[in-house]
């Protein structure tokens, strides 16, 4: 039987014993997350837009991707759209799937759908009143150079990143 241990804006904390698959039973406690989109805004196949964001938990500004997580209802490619509209005041018109992501999959179902956002044209950003950011074009070579270094160190930023700069040097 599933139990909820705490509802929350964002996420649902669970605890629930299962059956794992070699018949033995644990007691599990895990986050449910609606999920979640990332998107790569590419100005051109030279370069990118990053976010600077300030993350209370960490109490310090990190580099990140524009992201955020669904609405109720909402599908991954709108929730990119809004995210890329909110965080960084631009739209796209053309937008391709990288793929989905497991964010944390020893204790959360989240699952992020990364997108490359291309076309793109400047529009009012819309922050939410709790986001403190800044937005930065940088180049792939400086972009990658900032993972190498440890700069960049969110997981999803890393590897939508990396998979938008294979896509883009292979055309």
């Amino acid at each position: 039987m599933k139990e909820v241990i705490y509802h929350g804006k964002v996420f649902d904390l669970y605890r629930e014993e299962i059956t794992l698959p070699n018949g033995r039973e644990m007691m599990a406690e895990f986050i449910h997350h609606p999920g979640s989109s990332g998107v790569i805004p590419l100005i051109d196949k030279d370069s990118v837009v990053l976010v600077r964001q300030y993350r209370p938990i960490l109490k310090k500004f990190i580099w990140e991707i524009p992201s955020g997580t669904m609405l109720l209802g909402e599908d991954p490619l709108t929730c990119a759209r809004r995210e890329l509209e909110e965080e960084c005041g631009l739209l796209g018109k053309r937008f391709e799937k990288l793929g989905e992501i497991l964010v944390a999959p020893w204790y959360s179902d989240e699952r992020t759908h990364l997108f490359i956002a291309m076309d793109l044209t400047p529009c009012e950003q819309k922050l939410d009143e709790d986001e403190v950011l800044t937005t930065h074009t940088l180049s792939w070579d400086q972009t990658l150079k900032m993972i190498e270094r440890g700069e960049i160190q969110d997981a999803t930023a890393i590897l939508g990143l990396q998979l938008a700069y294979s896509i883009v040097k292979r055309n």
